[in-house]
């Protein structure tokens, strides 16, 4: 359950404050929405402009976005342990990928992820092949 945050991330991060890595099991995705202060700061202003006793959408939200949001703090080498719930989530087993995804980056099983990255290439293949005369 020990995963090694990389370093560039943990730059990111650090650059932020974030006090380690805010992560949550992705409500999309069987992956880990990983993520820093500035991106929990944007969220929680977003929750802030709702009325949070009378909007239905105020508490699908901060059930779905807050309240399953963990805060890990790396050991002296940058890795984390991950909590069982979200390895279950992921159905993480002995090879991980983490994935960029501008605001935060997500937690992948190897396997799983390259499935999702064959069919979005292709996606976009399709998608932008017309544009070039092939």
């Amino acid at each position: 359950g020990r995963v090694c945050i990389p370093a560039a991330y943990r730059q990111i991060l650090a650059a932020q404050g974030t006090p380690g890595v805010y992560v949550c099991p992705s409500f999309i995705d069987p992956a880990l929405d990983c993520f820093g202060q500035v991106l929990l700061d944007e969220t929680a202003a977003r929750l802030a402009a709702q009325d949070p006793f009378l909007s239905p959408s105020f508490d699908d939200e901060a059930t779905t976005l807050i309240a399953r949001t963990h805060i890990l703090a790396p050991d002296e080498n940058g890795r984390v342990r991950l909590p069982d719930a979200l390895i279950e989530h992921g159905s993480l087993k002995d090879r991980i990928v983490f994935a960029g995804k501008v605001k935060k980056f997500q937690v992948w099983d190897a396997e799983r992820y390259a499935a999702l990255e064959a069919e979005a290439v292709a996606r976009m293949r399709a998608r932008y092949a017309g544009g070039r005369g092939a």
